[in-house]
C-alpha cells in the first residue's frame, strides 16, 4: 500500500464579515421605508455632516423617511475627523434625543448619512446608546460588549468604505492619532448604495475620496492577512475603481461611472473587514492626526511610494493588480508588470490633481520624526505589511514627498 501523500499545511481560516442587508443602484433610497418597517422603527436618530445639510443631500433622505411617517431626529454637527470631544458631543444630543434613563428608549434605530466620518460616528453612537460602555473605554481598548441600536448606513460618497467595515475611526488629539473601535458588533444591519446621492460631488472629493478606496482594495490585497474573500473582492475593487474614478472626476453627473465607485469603495470596505489595510494608513494616520489631512488625500499621497517599496518580493501579486486595473502587461514579466502598476498609481495621481509633496499640505521637514514616531505606535498595520518596515524605512518614504 502506498504512503499517503504529504498534505501541505492549509491557510488560517477566513471570515468574511458583511452588513446585514445591502440595496445598491440608482434610486435604491426608495427602499428605505422598507428597511426602516423590517426593524419595527418608528423614531429615528439620523446623524450627518454639516456639508451634506448644505448641499442638499439629506433633504431626499428626510423626504422619503416623512412620507413613510417616520419621526426623525437630526444631529448635523459630525465635522471631518471627527475627534473624540465631536464624538461626546453628538453622543450627548443623541442621549437627549434618547430619553436615555427612560423606560421607553425614543429612538427606534441609528442612520448615518454621508462620509466615512458620520457613519463611523453613527456605528459609535449606536453601541453608546445600548450598552454599558464609555467611549474612553472603546479607544483604551475594552471589548464592544454587544451590538447597539439598529444601523442603517447611506454613504454620499465613495471612499471609506465605512458602511461595510466593523470599524469606527476616531481622532485622538492628545496622542495625535486616529484609534479604531474594531467589532463586529458594529456592523451594519442595512446599507443603501445610491449613486444618485454622489452626484456633483466637488472633484477634489473625489479624487481624495476614490483614491482611498483605491488604496483599501490594494492594501488589502497585498496584506498578510489577504484571504481568498478579500482578494476576491480585492480585484473587482481595483477594476471598478479603476475604469471610471477618471470619468466620475471629469463628469460628476456620469451615474455609470458614480454606480462603480460606490461599489470599488464598498468592496474596500468588506475586504478591510476580512483583511487589513497595511503601511498605507499607517503612515497616513498621524498626517491627519497632527496636519489635519483629509484621510484619503493622506493615503492617496503615499499609496505610490508605500507600493513601490512593498512590490519588492511580490510581483507576482502586484501583477495581478496591474491586470486588474486594465495594464497593458500581458508581454511584461512580473518584475516589469509591478514597476508598470506603481508607475500607473504615480500618473492617476497627477490625472486627478493629487499634490505629489507633503509641504503642500503643510509638512516640514524638521517634523518628519514626530510623524515617524506617530506611524511607528501603527504596529496593528505595519504588522500587515507584506514587507517589513523599519523606523528608517518609514523615514525614507516621507522624506520621498518632502
Amino acid at each position: 500500500m502506498n504512503a499517503p501523500s504529504q498534505i501541505s499545511t492549509p491557510p488560517s481560516a477566513a471570515v468574511l464579515h458583511q452588513a446585514g442587508r445591502v440595496i445598491a443602484g440608482a434610486g435604491s433610497l426608495a427602499r428605505l421605508p422598507e428597511l426602516v418597517a423590517e426593524r419595527g422603527a418608528r423614531r429615528i436618530l439620523l446623524i450627518c455632516g454639516r456639508h451634506v445639510l448644505a448641499d442638499g443631500r439629506v433633504q431626499p433622505v428626510l423626504r422619503t423617511l416623512a412620507d413613510a411617517g417616520v419621526a426623525v431626529t437630526l444631529i448635523d454637527r459630525t465635522p471631518p475627523e471627527p475627534a473624540v470631544a465631536d464624538v461626546e458631543a453628538v453622543l450627548a444630543e443623541a442621549r437627549a434625543a434618547a430619553g436615555e434613563g427612560q423606560t421607553d428608549l425614543a429612538i427606534d434605530l441609528v442612520m448615518g448619512l454621508g462620509g466615512g466620518s458620520a457613519i463611523d460616528v453613527a456605528k459609535a453612537v449606536a453601541v453608546l446608546l445600548a450598552q454599558p460602555v464609555t467611549l474612553e473605554q472603546l479607544l483604551n481598548g475594552t471589548p464592544v460588549p454587544g451590538r447597539g441600536l439598529p444601523t442603517v448606513l447611506i454613504p454620499t460618497t465613495a471612499g471609506t468604505g465605512a458602511e461595510a467595515t466593523p470599524n469606527s475611526i476616531i481622532l485622538v488629539p492628545e496622542r495625535a492619532l486616529k484609534i479604531g473601535i474594531v467589532s463586529p458588533y458594529l456592523l451594519p444591519d442595512a446599507v443603501i448604495l445610491d449613486p444618485l446621492l454622489t452626484l456633483g460631488l466637488p472633484p477634489a472629493v473625489t479624487a481624495s475620496t476614490g483614491m482611498d478606496a483605491l488604496a483599501h482594495v490594494i492594501e488589502c490585497y497585498t496584506s498578510k492577512k489577504g484571504n481568498a474573500f478579500s482578494d476576491l473582492y480585492a480585484l473587482e475593487g481595483i477594476r471598478l475603481i479603476s475604469r471610471s474614478i477618471r470619468r466620475a472626476f471629469t463628469d460628476g453627473q456620469d451615474v455609470v461611472a458614480r454606480q462603480d465607485m460606490l461599489m470599488g469603495a464598498y468592496w474596500g470596505g468588506v475586504c478591510i473587514a476580512t483583511s487589513s489595510t497595511t503601511a498605507v494608513h499607517a503612515l497616513a494616520y498621524p498626517l491627519g492626526g497632527t496636519f489635519h489631512v483629509p484621510h484619503g488625500l493622506s493615503n492617496a499621497m503615499l499609496l505610490p511610494a508605500v507600493m513601490d517599496f512593498n512590490r519588492v518580493g511580490n510581483e507576482g501579486r502586484f501583477a495581478q493588480m496591474a491586470r486588474a486595473m486594465g495594464l497593458n502587461v500581458a508581454a511584461l514579466d512580473d518584475a516589469k508588470a509591478s514597476q508598470r502598476f506603481v508607475d500607473a498609481l504615480r500618473q492617476l495621481n497627477a490625472d486627478l490633481g493629487i499634490p505629489s509633496g507633503l509641504k503642500s499640505v503643510g509638512v516640514k521637514p524638521e517634523q518628519l520624526d514626530a510623524l515617524v514616531d506617530g506611524a511607528a505606535k501603527v504596529t496593528r498595520l505595519l504588522d500587515n505589511n507584506p514587507r517589513p518596515m523599519t523606523r528608517a524605512d518609514l523615514r525614507a518614504i516621507y522624506e520621498q514627498l518632502i
